[in-house]
């Protein structure tokens, strides 16, 4: 697998790949995420994704010559409670299900403290949902994180509950 900075093509790909993967939530009966709509046309999505590769903080996992993840870096959102001490935050993070399994996302996740240690910054945070049965909330202790940070973020769709996790590096 290489990991590289995403181009001009890179919001495309993290969109389709979000697309895959909020299909997967959907088959599986978990809408609580994402919702059941693409995320591809959605304009916040969209916006998202743009600025992501204009800040030069969205990265690539390819498998050959097919994209099979990515990752987006950058500063805390303004929801999330502010960090005490410099970090590099994880905003983004998703894998293609075709390849589920193979660590994509564990190697996803060591490229980011990597980044945060070429910075010379001790803390990588990331949030992610923690409703229904909280699964992706212990994925991410399982790659090295700590909870920190309960968050619910009002949406139309109703309340959204997050959590903020911690990795030093």
């Amino acid at each position: 697998m290489k990991i590289s900075k995403a181009g001009a093509e890179g919001a495309q790909i993290a969109l389709a790949l979000l697309d895959g993967a909020a299909q997967w939530l959907v088959e599986l009966g978990r809408t609580g995420q994402w919702g059941t709509e693409k995320q591809s046309t959605h304009p916040r999505r969209i916006a998202q994704a743009r600025a992501w590769v204009e800040s030069d903080g969205l990265y690539l996992a390819w498998l050959d010559d097919v994209p099979v993840g990515a990752l987006a870096v950058g500063e805390a959102p303004q929801h999330i409670p502010v960090a005490t001490e410099p970090e590099l935050y994880v905003n983004f993070l998703v894998t293609s299900r075709a390849h589920a399994g193979l660590g994509i996302g564990g190697a996803l996740l060591d490229h980011a403290a990597s980044l945060a240690r070429e910075r010379g910054v001790g803390l990588l945070r990331v949030d992610c949902y923690a409703g229904d049965d909280r699964a992706l909330v212990r994925y991410y202790e399982s790659q090295g994180f700590t909870p920190t940070e309960p968050f619910t973020v009002d949406t139309p769709r109703g309340p959204w509950h997050g959590q903020v996790l911690s990795r030093r590096v």
